[in-house]
Parts: structure tokens; sequence; C-alpha cells
């Protein structure tokens, strides 16, 4: 089933909340008292929600498969919290949580203990709590019930501003100079600052008592003293490779699709350019998680890329099925496959992919990167980033209204530029049916 987006709203408000009296209860438990722990002042712990909300779009499918079920809720909560203790590292300059101390850790924000828990959660999600959830929600009135939500919602995100501006000034990005922006603001301001971000401030330190400081890598990798670009695994080092492998995954999808039907037909992601978004990203995503066991043995790497691999690929289908409404790919009739999304072969695909990208193929073009002069290489990927965005916005466009003329809609909207037709006659008259399926010759559109 797919629950709507007033469920998902509240299954992230409650699983937020949830997931802070969990996390009060084992700091109370280890610390033998009450400890406000979260990001946030309230009883909110928004990792939680937005892992729990994941849970619900991607895992309701798989209710019926157990094993798989759990291997994804371990998958999608690890990359949650790894994402999320790397970006707050990232702008505190300090390490929330450190699981460097437990075994199979990952740069110590994710072990596999937490993991296990995880996939163990997201089974009693999926199968109890988040049906149990949707029967209470509509014994609301839905009037009230969106107010509350909405309120709940509101209270949340004021609350989170307060704490990023606490956790910013923590790191110094918000120096004295901010709050002296003129005479008169100067007291307001400074009353603020130690009633407001100060006792923040404390709070965080109390209830992670892990913290450690540490100098923030600036200029994204960029190493000033010896002038060298993009500088181990960095933001722009990622950049780039997304680029390359994109442009790689592309091409080798053509001649692995010409050597088997003996037709050449796009596999693009975009309109402009041969990029598949899935290569890029999964490139990035296989370099940022196993760049730290890049030396370990090539059965270690294997085995995590055709997880991680199978997981992102289910993923990515999941999405454009939701976000488009299109199905780019289906392998029903490949055996050993889930839901036609993924399949056995095809992930041992990925496996090789991370045993050859990390040991032969990574090493040279971080070569090649690290060899751009810093001016231009900034310039190069700046003007690349800006590129796919645009491709990719303009892609989005695109596809959102080829599925219309599927659905027989009319090419009449309102006007956006000025012009007869608007920007879905400007989308019609520049990627009709013809040019689509040439680009995108697998789509098939879902009701």
């Amino acid at each position: 089933m797919r629950y709507s987006g007033y469920e998902l709203l509240w299954m992230f408000a409650v699983y937020s909340v949830a997931g802070w009296c969990l996390e009060v209860c084992a700091a109370a438990a280890k610390q033998k008292k009450f400890v406000n722990r979260g990001y946030l002042n309230g009883p909110f712990c928004p990792v939680y929600g937005l892992t729990s909300a994941a849970f619900g779009i991607v895992l309701p499918e798989l209710k019926e498969h157990l094993i798989f079920l759990f291997l994804g809720g371990m998958i999608i909560a690890a990359f949650a919290e790894y994402i999320c203790g790397f970006l707050l590292e990232r702008i505190s300059g300090q390490k929330w949580w450190d699981y460097s101390g437990h075994r199979f850790s990952a740069r110590g924000y994710i072990c596999l203990p937490a993991s296990l828990f995880w996939g163990i959660c997201a089974v009693l999600c999926i199968r109890l709590f988040d049906p149990l959830l949707v029967k209470l929600i509509y014994m609301l009135p839905q009037r009230a019930g969106r107010l509350i939500l909405t309120a709940v919602l509101i209270a949340a995100f004021l609350d989170s501003l307060g704490s990023s501006a606490a956790v910013l000034q923590m790191n110094y990005f918000l120096g004295r100079a901010a709050f002296e922006v003129s005479g008169r603001l100067y007291g307001l301001s400074s009353f603020l600052e130690n009633a407001l971000t100060e006792r923040i401030r404390r709070r965080m330190v109390k209830a992670y008592p892990s913290l450690k400081e540490r100098k923030r890598a600036e200029n994204g990798g960029i190493d000033e003293k010896t002038a060298v670009f993009a500088r181990g695994c960095c933001f722009y080092k990622l950049a780039m490779l997304f680029f390359i492998g994109a442009f790689l995954g592309d091409i080798t999808e053509t001649i692995f699709c010409y050597t088997r039907t003996g037709i050449i037909m796009s596999r693009s992601s975009v309109v402009y350019g041969p990029f598949s978004i899935v290569w890029g990203l999964g490139c990035v995503l296989l370099t940022a998680f196993l760049y730290p066991y890049r030396e370990k043995n090539d059965r270690y790497i294997f085995l995590a890329g055709t997880i991680l691999g199978g997981a992102y690929e289910y993923i990515c289908s999941v999405f454009s099925e939701l976000v488009f409404g299109t199905v780019f790919w289906d392998y029903s009739a490949i055996p050993f496959n889930l839901g036609g999304r993924i399949n056995l072969l095809y992930c041992f695909f990925w496996g090789i992919v991370a045993v050859v990208w990390l040991k032969m193929l990574y090493p040279i073009l971080s070569g090649w990167i690290e060899k751009l002069p810093v001016k231009w290489g900034k310039l190069l990927s700046n003007s690349l980033i800006l590129f796919m965005v645009f491709d990719m916005a303009l892609s989005g466009l695109a596809l959102g209204r080829y599925s219309a003329r599927q659905d027989e809609k009319t090419a009449v909207s309102q006007t956006v530029s000025g012009e007869e037709g608007g920007l879905n006659g400007w989308l019609d008259r520049h990627f009709p049916d013809e040019r689509m399926k040439r680009i995108y010759p697998n789509a098939k559109f879902v009701d």
C-alpha cells in the first residue's frame, strides 16, 4: 500500500517524538539522570521521523518479504544516520556521536548493532505500528488532525532555527559581528544570544558529552599549502566523480544493451547529454561509504557493493515511480527479482563495479582530478553542477509533461512565460513524444 502525504507527515511527527523518548530513556539508563537528548530543544528527534517516513515510502511492498524488509530497514536507517552524523559534523565541526569503539563501524557514524536495531524497528513499523497509527489518525476529525499536525510541525521548525543558530555559533560561524548590525540592535541581539543560544549550546554539550572539537576543513578539501585541488574524499572530488560515473555508466549500459539486443538505445537519465544519474550517484555513494575501506579485501568490497547497490537501485526505482509516475526499468522477466525493481544478477554487477571502481578506476581518476589547477578545478566543478541542476530540472518537467500526454491531457495550461500555451506548450513543442521515446525507450507509465 501507499501512504498519503498527510499520513507520512503524521508518521514523521509521531516517530520523531517516540525517537526522542527512546533517546532520553537510553541516556537516563547510561548516565543515571534525565538528559534532554536530540538536536532540538523540544521532544523531537527528526532523524527518527525522517527515517520512519522513509520506511513508509520505500518498504510497504516488502511487507511479506521479512528478510528483505529487515535488510531494507537496516540500509535506509544506516544511510540516514550516516548522512545525519556527517552533516552535523561538517556544519558544527564536532562529532555528535561516535561508534568508533564498536566493531563494524563506518567512520564512527554507524555501526552494525545500531543498524540491526533499526532493521528490527523497520519490521515492527511496517507490519504493526504504521497500520495502527493510520487507524488512530483517522479517528481524529480531519480538520482537528490537520490543525494539530500543522502546529507540531511549525513548533519543530521554529525549534530547529534556534538550535541551528546555536550550533553555528558553537563553531564560530556566527561571530559577534552578526549581532552588531547596528548599535540599537546589539543589546537585543546580545540578550537573545545569552538567553537562547548559550542555553541551547550548554544543553547540547550536556546531552552529548562525547562531542569532540576539531578544526573544520575549509574550501571543500582544497589544500592551500600544497595547492592541490580536491585532495582526499571531499565535496569537489565527489562532484567530479559524479559526472565521470554518470558518463561512464551511460556508455557502459549502452554497450551492454547493444551486445544483448543489437540495438543502440539511449540510457541517459536527462534530456541533454549522455549521463546516467543512477550510475553517477551510485559512484558517489560507493566512494563516500567505502572510501575508508578501499584497502580491504576484494570480497569485503564486493559484498558491501552488492548489498548497497541493490538497495540503492531499489530506492531509485521507488522514487522515480512516486515522483514521475514512470518505471524506467523492469526486471520481472529475470529470475531472482524483487518486485521487478532489482534482481540478483544485477546486484552482483554492483558488487563487481564496487571492486573495479575502488581498486582500479578510483585511484586513476582521483589522481587526474587532483592534477587540475585549483582555480580551474573549482570553476569546472561549479559550472558542471549548475548545468546538471538545469538539465535535471528540465528533464523532470519534460517527463512530467510526457506522462500527462499519455493520460490524454491537453497541452494548454496557465500562461507562465507570457506566450500562448505557456510552459506546457513549450514542452510539447521542444520535447514531443517521439523525442522522449528516443531518450527514454524503456519508460513505462504507472497509474
